[in-house]
Formats: C-alpha cells, sequence, structure tokens
C-alpha cells in the first residue's frame, strides 16, 4: 500500500498527516515532507499516523530523521498511531525524545 503524505500549518504547529505504509519504499516522500516541515520554523511538528497501518524499521529511521532535520527547541509529536506502531516506537526508545498522543 502506498504512502499519503500531506503537510499544513496550524498556528505554531506544523501538521504532516500519514495514511498507508511506512517502510523503506515510501519512507523517501516522508524525508521530503519532513525537510520542508523543518523548514516552516513553527515550535511543533505534530505527524498524525492513525491512517499508518504498517511501520518497518525505515519507518523509525524517518523519525530520527525529523528529529535531526528540526531544531533543539521544536516538539515532534506523533499522534494516533495504532498500537502495533506505537509499541515499536516505545521499544524502540524513541518515546523518550518525541511526545506520543492518543489525540
Amino acid at each position: 500500500m502506498p504512502l499519503s503524505v500531506s503537510l499544513s500549518i496550524e498556528g505554531d504547529t506544523t501538521v504532516i498527516e500519514l495514511a498507508g505504509e511506512l517502510d523503506a519504499k515510501t519512507a523517501p516522500d516522508f524525508h521530503q515532507t519532513i525537510e520542508k516541515a523543518a523548514g516552516h520554523g513553527t515550535g511543533t511538528v505534530e505527524i498524525r499516523m492513525a491512517g499508518v497501518g504498517y511501520m518497518a524499521s525505515a519507518g523509525l529511521r524517518s523519525l530520527v530523521f525529523a528529529q535531526q532535520k528540526v531544531a533543539n527547541h521544536v516538539t515532534i509529536k506523533v499522534v494516533g498511531a495504532i498500537e502495533p506502531v506505537s509499541r515499536t516506537i516505545r521499544t524502540a526508545g524513541l518515546d523518550r525524545s518525541i511526545v506520543l498522543s492518543d489525540e
């Protein structure tokens, strides 16, 4: 399943909405969007993942890439990830530097 990626600005938050599968084949599309988001200078990058049904290790690398691209004071927030995806993020320890939220 391909990955659908959209980018919008809501106040001081850059929103990236993902739907589909986040794997090695689709991660480059996400990376391009992260690069655009990093340039907006907002205080938060919110990655909405409710529509992501599967995330491979390339998805974890993408989240690390996001951390590297945004400024130190920018919060990265992953919202709405299904349990297997959020569990993968927690198991990798990324929940120590990325905010996980159900909302």
